[in-house]
């Protein structure tokens, strides 16, 4: 379960992103690490960038 556990830790465990990565983990370990993979580069920065934006 380490692909869900790097989706689970940024994100809130209620985001829909993490349902995906579980069950795609739970269904073939292979899929879940690509679509993990996917969401902490293409969604990971947007979310990165407006947590820092709410700091400045």
């Amino acid at each position: 379960l380490i692909a869900t556990n790097s989706i689970g830790l940024p994100f809130c465990l209620e985001q829909m992103e993490f349902c995906i990565c579980l069950l795609l983990t739970i269904l073939g370990y292979i899929p879940g690490i690509i679509y993990a993979v996917y969401v902490l580069v293409a969604l990971g920065s947007e979310e990165r960038d407006r947590d820092y934006d709410t700091l400045a």
